[in-house]
């Protein structure tokens, strides 16, 4: 086969809701067609919608029964998966890097390999930034992946069993969770660890009191919690979380962590035996300094509007780790509704750019945001286009829109008809399964 006659070859790198949407809309659309070779890398064999990681941590998500294998679903949509994780870049040769892949018992799988690209796509997402914070590596989870959200979940069961089998009577505040940073992920494990915990009384453990043996409390460095939301919407948030029990500890900045709680910037102490960190995001480390490309002080990559790198016009970003700049001078903020629209706008721009049309510019549009608050309560607001202003939703409306959002994402990697099969058939076995995970 001639230069000429050789298929573009289209490198995703990364699995999340972004890359996977777009790998399976490119595989549709090109790969099919014998038009492309589309390959997607990803340092997991599945995926889960990362915003489910907190039920997952929680223990109302079984993550297993949720995650989707990459194999099969580059089968269904003709692209190719690859295991591994990226780890460096040869932008002369157009190839990229991807590390060794190791057993638990740390014996090579899968050698070292390289990828060549006419077209590379990054999409590897964020991870929990601990701003040099002294003992958060050590003493903190962060809920980055699924393996993280289960392990919480393990750490947070085998504590409520102590308490239950233990024979002197549980205390008051024995199983005390910390959550650090009180973002959606940190409100939204605090409501939902409530209710699990309630449920975990019910089906037996009735030495668990989530109101008196459970202690849930966050610490936010800002003056209120859900500091990137509308204020009426963190006020709303912080009456459900009084009401369920939930402390909260707003300008307190945490500055070491430790085995039995955290210290703050004002010199208190507040114990935990738990502690998850939700602070903050950052793109991996690897993309800083990435073969010359531009990042900013969080490692994301700094992109044009149509989505291309500044220093290099074949390779493109989006999603968390990718620094998107918008009109009013701050960048695209690191949401699933974000990776969602770039996704689909990056699959009609690499057709276009085939046909030797023009890249398409991206413009972020915020159709608002949504807080779940346990099984029975979410709150949130709409705005832009759906409501050409802002509106604020609360109760079964603000659930079903929550809802619609994952099957927004279903819909995106299966089509309309292969998600309501999907959907019926959970609805249909929920009595027979279990409302909280027990291992």
């Amino acid at each position: 086969m001639t230069a000429e006659q050789q298929v573009h070859e289209i490198v995703i790198v990364g699995g999340g809701a972004g890359g996977l949407e777009l790998a399976t809309r490119l595989g549709d659309k090109l790969g099919k067609k014998k038009r492309a070779n589309i390959t997607l890398i990803d340092a997991s064999p599945s995926h889960l919608w990362k915003p489910l990681l907190y039920e997952v941590a929680a223990g109302s998500l079984d993550s297993y029964a949720e995650r989707l294998e990459y194999l099969a679903q580059g089968h269904w949509h003709h692209f190719r998966f690859r295991l591994g994780r990226m780890d460096g870049l040869n932008r002369v040769r157009q190839e990229i890097s991807v590390a060794p892949t190791l057993d638990d018992e740390g014996v090579e799988i899968i050698p070292r390999r390289s990828f060549h690209y006419d077209t590379l796509i990054i999409a590897v997402g964020s991870v929990g930034n601990d701003f040099g914070v002294p003992g958060v590596k050590e003493h903190c989870i962060m809920l980055d992946t699924p393996e993280q959200a289960r392990e919480f979940h393990r750490h947070h069961i085998n504590a409520c069993l102590r308490a239950h089998t233990q024979t002197a009577a549980v205390t008051p505040g024995q199983v005390t969770v910390g959550i650090v940073g009180a973002g959606a992920t940190g409100v939204e494990l605090a409501a939902e660890l409530h209710d699990t915990t309630r449920e975990l009384s019910a089906y037996g453990l009735e030495k668990i009191d989530p109101d008196k043996s459970l202690k849930l409390l966050i610490v936010e460095a800002s003056d209120r919690i859900l500091p990137g939301l509308p204020p009426r919407l963190s006020a709303a948030a912080a009456e459900r979380l009084a009401e369920l029990g939930v402390e909260v500890h707003t300008n307190e900045r945490v500055v070491e962590v430790r085995r039995d709680g955290m210290l703050t910037a004002d010199g208190k102490f507040i114990p935990a035996s738990m502690m998850v960190w939700s602070a903050g995001i950052k793109a991996p480390d690897f993309l800083k300094d990435l073969d010359g490309l531009e990042t900013n002080r969080i490692n994301q990559l700094v992109v044009r509007p149509t989505l291309q790198t500044t220093r290099d016009d074949n390779i493109f970003a989006l999603g968390d780790c990718a620094a998107c700049p918008m009109p009013n001078g701050s960048n695209v903020p690191p949401r699933a509704q974000a990776a969602h629209q770039q996704a689909s706008l990056m699959a009609k721009a690499i057709c276009r750019r085939f046909r030797g049309k023009p890249l398409l510019e991206y413009v972020y549009r915020d159709y608002g945001s949504l807080v779940a608050l346990g099984r029975f309560s979410t709150v949130g607001n709409l705005m832009g286009a759906l409501t050409g202003g802002s509106i604020m939703i609360e109760g079964t409306m603000a659930r079903l829109v929550y809802w619609s959002l994952h099957k927004m994402h279903e819909i995106a990697l299966h089509g309309w008809f292969k998600t309501a099969l999907t959907t019926y058939a959970h609805f249909i076995s929920t009595p027979t399964r279990a409302r909280i995970k027990l291992h």
